[in-house]
């Protein structure tokens, strides 16, 4: 019978942690709390530009005073992946990238640059209502990944950011 115990791992490994400096982002002495409402993202003009968009405020929140400016630039590419006997297309990868800029805005000092990619699949073997459906649900579960990302990643940066 193994003496391990988790419990106990998880306890040691928080404290091993606490005591090299990390505290929690969105603690009051987090970094992540600098970038909550003060981050005014890029008007969108597309589709996906909007579901990324909205993505990103839902968990940074709506700029009323902005600090900072987010820019970025969407990529996206379909690849099928399934092809049946009649050389009919049958499943496709939707690959995004998103390239992304935070800009303070004051200054207009690039404070952050990154580029974050993922993809989602869907099937085309339904009717052509279906297929066009599973691909706007592809394409707004990718950017809701995409934008995850990049908030991760801003939240990462964020204790370094001029306050």
């Amino acid at each position: 019978m193994s003496s391990f115990n988790r419990r106990l791992f998880l306890l040691g490994s928080a404290a091993a942690l606490g005591g090299c400096g990390f505290a929690p982002v969105y603690a009051p002495s987090g970094g992540g709390t600098r970038l909550l409402n003060t981050v005014m993202v890029d008007a969108p003009k597309t589709r996906p530009a909007f579901l990324l968009t909205r993505q990103i405020e839902d968990r940074l929140g709506r700029a009323g005073n902005a600090r900072y400016g987010l820019g970025y630039k969407i990529t996206l590419q379909n690849a099928a992946i399934a092809i049946d006997a009649n050389d009919v297309t049958t499943r496709y990868n939707l690959l995004g990238a998103v390239t992304y800029v935070l800009r303070d805005m004051s200054t207009d000092a690039v404070l952050s640059t990154g580029k974050v990619d993922s993809f989602t699949s869907y099937s085309a073997s339904g009717s052509t209502v279906a297929t066009q459906a599973a691909e706007t649900d592809a394409q707004e579960r990718l950017m809701v990944i995409l934008a995850d990302r990049i908030v991760t990643r801003l939240m990462a940066a964020a204790p370094g950011l001029p306050e």
